[in-house]
């Protein structure tokens, strides 16, 4: 994509939308707040020495001991929960961003090679897409993980083998078209070899409808990765996400305690929002028919 045509882009659908525009905005912040955690945060959560019992369970503007106030209020062990949120938004985007990518590259090359070869080679992975969707997403990440146990990289490759095969069909789907039309059989007569006419000239044509459902697989990873962790099977408490979070607090929330659940639920509401928003702008655009309609 040429510079005038990603001007263009951002210009006419990112920025051309309002509610778009605000989307795009708000995932930026939740990149940059993420990336630059440790100075943005005001506590580091896990550090015990930074930490006092004594502010367990202050109220949302309540000063801790040091003086500082509290804008998200404390749990029960005196953390600050901005600063937690800060932290559990890190390892959220962290784990959905590496599965996502990874088990969308997985799926991609399997649908290329899939498309390109056909016969056996088809037959195989098509047949191992049809196990892997014959099975819910989130119960296989259940299984998986009561299997391997706790960890960010178990949380990881779980998500990737739920994420890979629908993509792989996707991608399958597009190869198909491309390797009748007279460029594949130029490149086929040139002499090329198999992964030089797949890499050159059948991915770049091919991965388009799998790139534009890239944003709504990510956010897909952050809530699912967040309903495993909820569930006590995803990341470890030392490594807590925003789902782990809300399930810290969730004994409080007939307490009177609200904010220790409620508000990182809110932030993952916010952000899974954001992230969507873009992401049905973009498969409109990549759609026209989709474009059509909302005209």
């Amino acid at each position: 994509m040429t510079d005038s045509k990603i001007k263009d882009f951002f210009r006419d659908v990112i920025f051309g939308d309002p509610m778009t525009a605000l989307g795009f905005v708000g995932v930026v912040l939740f990149l940059l707040v993420a990336l630059f955690a440790p100075i943005i945060a005001p506590q580091n959560p896990y550090d015990l020495g930074a930490i006092s019992i004594m502010d367990g369970q202050l109220a949302p503007g309540e000063s801790l001991m040091d003086g500082t106030i509290a804008i998200f209020g404390t749990d029960e062990q005196g953390r600050d929960i901005l600063s937690t949120i800060i932290y559990g938004l890190r390892i959220s985007l962290f784990v959905a961003i590496t599965a996502s990518t990874i088990g969308t590259a997985i799926g991609i090359y399997l649908g290329l090679i899939s498309a390109y070869y056909g016969g056996v080679v088809d037959s195989i992975v098509m047949r191992l897409v049809d196990v892997k969707m014959s099975f819910p997403g989130i119960l296989l990440a259940l299984m998986l993980l009561a299997l391997m146990g706790q960890g960010v990289e178990k949380v990881i490759l779980a998500l990737i083998i739920g994420i890979w095969a629908s993509k792989a069909r996707v991608t399958r789907s597009a190869a198909l078209g491309e390797i009748r039309k007279e460029y594949m059989r130029a490149a086929q007569l040139a002499g090329l070899s198999a992964n030089q006419i797949i890499l050159r000239y059948l991915l770049p044509n091919s991965i388009a409808p799998v790139i534009v459902m890239l944003p709504m697989i990510i956010s897909g990873a952050i809530a699912a990765e967040a309903t495993l962790s909820f569930l006590g099977v995803g990341v470890p408490i030392t490594e807590p996400s925003l789902g782990m979070l809300i399930a810290n607090g969730f004994d409080y929330l007939l307490t009177g305690y609200w904010w220790i659940s409620i508000l990182p639920g809110v932030v993952l509401v916010v952000l899974v929002l954001c992230i969507n928003v873009v992401a049905d702008r973009i498969r409109e655009y990549a759609n026209p028919a989709l474009r059509h309609e909302t005209m």
